[in-house]
């Protein structure tokens, strides 16, 4: 199987530009399956039953999240949607779902959404959830996208669910790092997957909104930049009656 897990994807910029040209790259890629991240694809941030839509409409089979899951009033419709996810480690009786296991036919594919804590918000323990969940997973084939801030959290859990699941997938700072690798020979693995929206930008937000921000410490209203965009995601081979991550690769389209 070919995977494409596509970085945050920021407003309508970042929309845009998947409309643009998932399909050229799923065509050249011989892409089986797509995973995006679409927590920040609304306009502001968040995820709207529009921004959701054309992710979809334009080839995502599953949409992940993170800690901007909710700031919108249509979370409880949104999160109805089977192959939509938020981050598994909320607490119990929260809307929505944090794992989904998805057939494909020749194989299933599981995917699991997983938020940090470090320098985030106060949830239960990734570490102790993951390990619940990976009780009821009944396929090799596993993907784990986790939202988090502090690199040293992500490559914990990295290690931590080496030979256990295919792949584990940093999101959440917007910046695309180099350092993917396959731990064990096993487990694909990327700190973060980087984004998809405005490249001259302070993570797809105005640069001038972000300094002053930085630069008086008072309130500003973040506003998403404009301008050409930049496209951040990595490429999986995998073998599927294995669950074993047999190659990953950075791709980044201008």
């Amino acid at each position: 199987m070919n995977l494409l897990f596509i970085g945050d994807v920021v407003g309508d910029a970042g929309c845009s530009f998947i409309e643009k040209k998932l399909y050229s790259i799923k065509k050249e890629y011989n892409v089986d399956v797509t995973i995006i991240n679409g927590e920040n694809s609304a306009q502001g941030n968040g995820i709207t039953r529009e921004s959701a839509d054309r992710l979809l409409a334009t080839g995502a089979d599953i949409i992940t999240t993170g800690n901007h899951a909710f700031r919108r009033r249509e979370a409880a419709e949104i999160f109805e949607r089977e192959n939509i996810l938020r981050p598994a480690n909320y607490p119990d009786g929260c809307i929505g779902r944090g794992y989904g296991i998805y057939d494909f036919g020749r194989y299933q594919l599981a995917v699991v959404n997983l938020m940090g804590t470090v320098y985030m918000d106060a949830l239960d323990n990734p570490f102790t959830t993951i390990e619940n969940i990976l009780c009821a997973i009944d396929t090799p084939n596993i993907i784990v996208d986790f939202h988090a801030e502090a690199t040293s959290e992500k490559k914990s859990m990295g290690y931590f669910l080496s030979s256990k699941v295919t792949a584990v997938l940093g999101t959440h700072t917007h910046v695309q790092t180099s350092d993917e690798t396959i731990i064990n020979g096993h487990t694909g693995y990327i700190t973060d997957a980087g984004m998809t929206g405005p490249e001259n930008s302070v993570l797809g937000v105005s640069i001038e909104n972000a300094v002053n921000k930085l630069r008086f410490k008072t309130p500003v209203k973040f506003t998403e930049a404009s301008g050409p965009c930049v496209l951040n995601a990595v490429l999986l081979q995998i073998d599927t009656k294995l669950g074993i991550c047999t190659k990953i690769d950075r791709l980044v389209l201008r």
